[in-house]
């Protein structure tokens, strides 16, 4: 199945958000991602940072589906997810040592058919089969401080440069740099590779195809002496993909990282989504 994926995230991410009982609220993003369950059936996840949901204490979250009118204007329609039960236990699952979240949700028929492929989701060997590194452009789409593109709700579109090297193999460099600014908001936006890469051959008389998928998410932002670096942190797709594993099987194994350091003299803090205003 080939999609165009800019288009696809765009309908396929969603804002996420709980009102914190004092006029403001904490924000975040998630991206849908289709998969068959252990029965073989269809199911739809949404995938986050996992603070995002960690950072929500109540039982309650809200996730921003949008409907589409039939003069062609769109209406904006959060629902109520729960992401707790009764006794305040979590309900969604996250990875073990990195910051991703997953939950299988009941979404509306449009966004069930708006959800990505798994497939899309980078494997081990994506970056190296089509040489994706440092100077690279990759998107991110997110609600900074909890700002949509439209009043329809949906994301905002970003771009920015890979910023770091090497950012491969996952289990050694499970996180990678990309030069963009990070606002409260954006942990949990999907970042991906749309269009053609420079370092898609070796010989550069060939022509390059065009790459299409997801990287990773946002989970973090770069700050030195608490002044942010406009630098965001990219989790790997391949822990997507493992905590997608775990909702089916909790005992799945996961990757041991070798190393969980980013870069050193500056440190990594959450794209926190800080109260902001209802």
């Amino acid at each position: 199945m080939v999609i165009d994926l800019s288009a696809q995230l765009m309908q396929a991410t969603v804002q996420l958000e709980q009102p914190l009982g004092d006029g403001t609220r904490t924000v975040g993003t998630g991206f849908l991602i289709s998969e068959n369950g252990p029965d073989g059936k269809p199911r739809t996840i949404l995938v986050t940072a996992n603070h995002v949901f960690d950072k929500m204490p109540g039982q309650n979250a809200r996730i921003g589906y949008r409907t589409a009118n039939p003069d062609g204007s769109w209406s904006y329609s959060p629902q109520p997810l729960k992401i707790r039960d009764d006794k305040g236990h979590a309900l969604w699952t996250h990875h073990p040592s990195r910051d991703v979240a997953a939950i299988s949700i009941t979404a509306p028929e449009a966004f069930t058919k708006a959800a990505i492929p798994e497939d899309y989701l980078a494997a081990d060997d994506t970056f190296s089969k089509y040489q994706v590194g440092a100077g690279d452009e990759m998107m991110a789409l997110g609600f900074p401080r909890g700002l949509a593109a439209n009043p329809a709700g949906f994301p905002i579109l970003r771009a920015g440069k890979v910023a770091s090297f090497p950012i491969a193999p996952a289990k050694i460099f499970p996180t990678f740099l990309l030069d963009f600014a990070v606002f409260p908001g954006n942990s949990g936006g999907p970042v991906f590779m749309s269009g053609p890469t420079r370092r898609s051959s070796v010989d550069p008389g060939q022509p390059h195809p065009d790459v299409e998928f997801i990287a990773g998410l946002l989970t973090q932002q770069v700050e030195l002496n608490s002044e942010r670096l406009g630098i965001g942190i990219v989790t790997n797709a391949k822990y997507i993909r493992e905590t997608l594993d775990l909702i089916a099987d909790p005992a799945a194994p996961v990757t041991e990282v070798a190393s969980q350091s980013v870069m050193t003299g500056a440190k990594a803090a959450s794209a926190e989504e800080a109260a902001t205003p209802q």
